[in-house]
């Protein structure tokens, strides 16, 4: 209901208020809202030629001509159509029919790719009878922040895998086992429509995202010019851990879960030494040589999964027997399910995104962050934390966009400054909230996620204030 509410309010917002400069005479084309691209320059304006016919800013533009003439933020331009373009700013979206495009193109056909390789894989885990094995291994810790599946319930297996992936940065491959955790408990649902606690609580570890590797993020800090690169995995690390800590103990007070025994503290404890480490073993290699390890060790551990599942279902082929299949069957067959479940996502995916590109080049987003930018300012909070306030307001709305601030914040204010390192916090600890919980929701067919958005959005707000003080002390 919550996602149903956000999704039409800024659609309608979002319209109504271009609409209203349209008539103010601040909006001149609604023309980039549907067919813009993200990036080109902004039309303003348009001269008649014969207005300005003989002036010195005519000669200008056909001297110039294709670069035509910059004037402070201005910048003229003499088009085909024998009027002057007077553009201003840059697009901060792709217009309706590019997201609509770009969905299907960049996003929707290369997940389709991921789930029919990572659902045939996962197929031979249950043909095999390995995720029985990995359930009743895992039921101990599992049962008891998921007291609602029973304790075999395959779901463990699948949600330790997205876990896995997504702590090694793997984000490709955690979309796939992800989706699987939730087809599996969808199963049990007893009401088709509702989130189950089991499913909320999931969702809200896999979108707080604790991250080991954050490959991509030192890889935009490389190719930035930053001087140590992969000095932000410790502060990302950090952060992420403490906004997964605030998504279990928001969701487990919400269940009114215990959570302190003795089986799930020691998971803790063992997770925070695995990480200590690991952070401590990195800490002491230089910047190339951790972007080496990191990145080897990430696709490093994706490749053993993939081996591993493939030499057990080898090794205990008699299954596969019984059932009279064989293993590439059993692969195919998997495989099969996961194009289905891309086939059903698509439109959760296409709805969300077009809202949110209609949000962005309204120019509402935009006022939206100008007035906290404002609030914050008047409230005393440094203004290199302002500058990249931009980052964290985007990221649960758009990755590219966030993306997009995160580039911008380390070109203009430098990657090595407060405002480049914590936008590349923001950015490598917090999850596409909405489009998170529309893809997954989505995937099974569930209309009312009950909380999970509020509790989701919190934890993302715990992962801001976590950074800005991460940064303050690491840097």
């Amino acid at each position: 209901m919550a996602l149903s509410r956000f999704w039409t309010f800024i659609l309608l917002l979002s319209i109504g208020y271009v609409l209203i400069m349209l008539a103010a005479g601040r909006q001149y084309s609604l023309g980039t809202l549907i067919n813009g691209k993200q990036g080109e320059s902004l039309v303003v304006a348009e001269l008649d030629t014969m207005a300005i016919h003989g002036t010195a800013m005519m000669a200008q533009l056909r001297t110039a001509g294709e670069a035509g003439v910059a004037a402070g933020d201005d910048h003229y331009l003499l088009s085909s159509t024998g009027t002057v373009k007077l553009t201003r700013g840059k697009q901060p979206a792709d217009g309706l029919f590019a997201t609509c495009r770009n969905t299907i193109m960049d996003l929707w056909l290369p997940l389709i790719g991921y789930l029919t390789f990572f659902c045939g894989l996962l197929n031979l885990l249950i043909d095999s009878r390995a995720m029985e094995k990995v359930a009743l291994f895992l039921s101990p810790v599992f049962h008891r922040v998921f007291p609602d599946l029973r304790r075999d319930h395959p779901a463990y297996g699948f949600m330790t895998l997205n876990f896995a992936a997504n702590f090694l940065g793997l984000d490709s491959a955690a979309t796939p086992f992800g989706l699987k955790a939730m087809e599996s408990m969808q199963e049990d649902n007893p009401n088709k429509d509702k989130a189950t606690n089991s499913q909320i609580m999931f969702l809200c570890l896999h979108a707080a995202g604790l991250t080991l590797l954050p490959t991509s993020i030192i890889g935009y800090r490389a190719a930035q010019g930053a001087a140590n690169p992969a000095d932000i995995m410790i502060p990302c690390i950090i952060t992420s851990f403490v906004g997964t800590l605030a998504a279990l103990f928001l969701v487990a007070a919400k269940q009114r879960i215990n959570l302190f025994n003795l089986p799930v503290m020691l998971s803790v404890l063992l997770i925070s030494t695995i990480i200590g480490v690991l952070m401590a073993y990195i800490g002491g290699l230089s910047g190339s040589d951790k972007f080496h390890f990191t990145d080897n060790l990430s696709n490093g551990m994706l490749l053993g999964i993939i081996g591993l599942i493939v030499g057990y279902a080898f090794i205990v082929e008699r299954y596969f027997r019984e059932k009279g299949t064989n293993m590439f069957d059993s692969f195919v067959h998997g495989a099969k399910d996961g194009f289905t479940t891309g086939l059903r996502v698509l439109p959760y995916m296409l709805a969300m995104l077009a809202a949110l590109s209609i949000f962005r080049n309204s120019g509402l987003m935009g006022l939206v962050m100008d007035g906290l930018a404002w609030v914050m300012s008047g409230a005393g909070v440094d203004k290199e934390v302002i500058d990249a306030i931009p980052v964290a307001l985007m990221r649960p709305f758009s990755a590219g966009g966030s993306r997009g601030f995160m580039l911008d914040a380390m070109k203009t204010y430098g990657p090595d400054s407060i405002a480049g390192q914590l936008s590349c916090l923001f950015q490598g600890a917090a999850e596409t909230t909405f489009y998170v919980v529309a893809l997954y929701f989505g995937s099974v067919n569930v209309k009312d996620s009950r909380y999970t958005l509020g509790i989701m959005l919190t934890a993302d707000l715990v992962c801001v204030i976590t950074a800005v003080f991460v940064v303050q002390l690491y840097f």
